[in-house]
């Protein structure tokens, strides 16, 4: 024996509230579902005809969720359709910034130096205990790109400069925060040593050199720094005295720095072409540490490889990390409504 539900709740829940139900419209299709609560034995002299109350309240709430998921079709539907065209806007709008920034270095290869100096020094600012400064584009701002540690960067600031205006002229979505600028422009100037390395090992040749990069390069890594996109920009300068001196500073008060903010002696190490113009002598300096040390020969030993996976993946981790020091991401930055169409006005 046993009783059956069908559609048990339409006096709770009008079906007129739920439009799938009544249409064919939903991609999930609506049909009578009949759910069947089996007969129990009675454990009380109170229940007499066998049920318990709570298996009745069971089988109500489990014909309600089936019809709200039901009705919930249509807002899945155009929830994923509005977070699909969100995604396509902004993976379009990266991969112009990353044209547009690719060209500007490509015509401007000695400032890839000055390029990784200015993005370490922008988020390197940040500070765990006040949770305040990071990769937010302060930067920018005169009294900040004037002072003794940021000497030599303004001609890397000016480049982006020409570049934004660039980029905020084709831009559907507003234009491009400073802080995000600077920390693609890292992530493309990373990309261009990268690829530097791989045409020498090539002889010099530049076709081979594409290829040996497009087969054994490390461009997949690089997705969790794509999707970490739309970084708000500060409205003051950051503190001073948060940046050494990296040309004057020990490896001791480097390793401190580095310690302050959460990376380690290895991170140290596979930055070495953040912190000054001459990575060779940098490196130099940093493997008189006993705990940079190991680190500098792992890296110098990795690109000499033909695909320098190990430099290449750690270098990719910690430049993501970086960048996302004090920064709440906005997903939905640089995206724009699309035009409707009115059918009725169109000439067939």
């Amino acid at each position: 024996m046993g009783v059956s539900f069908l559609s048990t709740v339409p006096s709770l829940i009008p079906l007129a509230s739920f439009p799938s139900l009544s249409t064919n419209t939903s991609c999930y299709p609506t049909q009578a579902v009949s759910i069947r609560c089996r007969k129990t034995e009675a454990t009380t002299t109170d229940h007499e005809d066998g049920f318990r109350r709570r298996d009745i309240l069971k089988c109500i709430s489990a014909s309600i969720v089936m019809e709200l998921i039901g009705s919930s079709g249509t807002f899945v539907e155009t929830a994923s359709a509005a977070d699909l065209i969100q995604r396509r806007q902004r993976s379009e709008f990266l991969s112009n910034i990353k044209d547009t920034l690719f060209t500007a270095l490509k015509g401007n290869p000695d400032i890839i130096p000055s390029i990784l100096t200015l993005a370490l020094n922008d988020a390197i600012t940040y500070d765990k205990a006040t949770k305040s400064g990071g990769a937010n584009g302060s930067i920018r701002f005169g009294s900040e790109i004037s002072r003794p540690e940021n000497k030599g960067l303004a001609a890397a600031l000016s480049l982006l400069e020409e570049a934004k205006k660039e980029i905020d002229f084709y831009s559907k979505g507003g234009p491009i925060s400073f802080a995000d600028l600077i920390q693609s422009a890292a992530q493309s100037a990373t990309k261009c040593t990268f690829l530097a390395s791989a045409i020498r090992k090539c002889g010099g040749n530049e076709e081979k050199g594409k290829l040996l990069y497009s087969a054994y390069g490390s461009n997949g890594q690089w997705g969790l720094f794509d999707k970490q996109f739309g970084r708000t920009d500060a409205e003051e300068p950051d503190p001073e005295g948060r940046v050494p001196l990296w040309e004057k500073a020990t490896v001791q008060e480097m390793k401190d720095k580095f310690s302050a903010i959460g990376l380690g002696p290895r991170q140290l190490a596979v930055l070495s072409a953040f912190l000054g113009p001459n990575q060779t002598a940098t490196e130099a300096l940093l493997a008189t540490d006993p705990q940079v040390k190991p680190w500098i020969e792992k890296y110098q030993r990795s690109r000499e490889t033909v695909s320098q996976t190990d430099y290449e993946v750690d270098l990719i981790t910690t430049l993501t990390k970086l960048s996302s020091f004090g920064q709440q991401f906005n997903y939905e930055a640089y995206t724009y409504p699309v035009p409707k169409v009115d059918i009725t006005k169109l000439k067939l």
